[in-house]
């Protein structure tokens, strides 16, 4: 999704403004884009949990991405450095590159622009990008076959409910072909929907904690 900073003033003038390209009418954008912040706090603070249950939904998540996308020679996947609560999976990301797959990481070149994913091995050296996120040092740009995204939401529809930058969306929609895009979450990320906008790419399909496996 994209920047959910649209409540500024626009002139009454205009039936419709531009974002990224897209004809978007401005009242109704502002208005997904404060039931989008609303529902993002409520599901950040749902997803604050105690220490052992994080771990077991956490661990039952990495059993689920072992089966659904099992890790090999010759995939290309890029993953995610966890943040705000997110699960963390650095022991699959490890254990992929074990079995000889690529791993990737978003990196944030510049504000407001679509992502670069670059190669990530253990140990490598890191370094603080955009927001003290750490991301590869010397990381080489790749294009993932298998997206793994964090979700602070998922809907019916299988779109994904970020953080709020736009990032993801902005890069998948530009990536040809697609590549296999698997949201991950704990299980308390499901909402009936975020009111998709015409920016908004809908997942391949999602992974959370309860063991749900959503597909489109």
């Amino acid at each position: 999704m994209m920047e959910d900073e649209t409540d500024a003033g626009t002139a009454p003038c205009f039936a419709h403004h531009l974002v990224d390209g897209h004809p978007v009418d401005p009242e109704t954008a502002r208005d997904v884009a404060r039931f989008r912040r609303a529902e993002r706090a409520r599901l950040v603070a749902a997803r604050a949990l105690p220490s052992e249950e994080r771990q077991r939904a956490t661990a039952n998540l990495i059993d689920a991405l072992d089966r659904v996308v099992a890790p090999r020679a010759g995939m290309t996947i890029a993953v995610y450095w966890p943040i705000r609560g997110e699960p963390d999976l650095r022991p699959w990301m490890g254990a992929a590159h074990a079995a000889g797959a690529q791993v990737l990481l978003p990196v944030v070149v510049e504000e407001h622009t679509p992502l670069e994913f670059q190669t990530w091995s253990p140990g490598c050296r890191m370094t603080r990008g955009f927001w003290n996120i750490l991301v590869p040092a010397d990381g080489e740009v790749r294009v993932p076959d298998i997206v793994i995204a964090p979700l602070v939401g998922v809907d019916e529809e299988l779109y994904r409910l970020g953080n709020g930058g736009g990032y993801y969306d902005r890069t998948l929609a530009r990536l040809d072909p697609q590549p296999r895009i698997v949201g991950v979450g704990f299980s308390a990320c499901r909402l009936p929907t975020i009111y998709p906008m015409p920016w908004d790419v809908p997942m391949s399909e999602a992974l959370l904690s309860d063991g749900t496996h959503l597909e489109r």
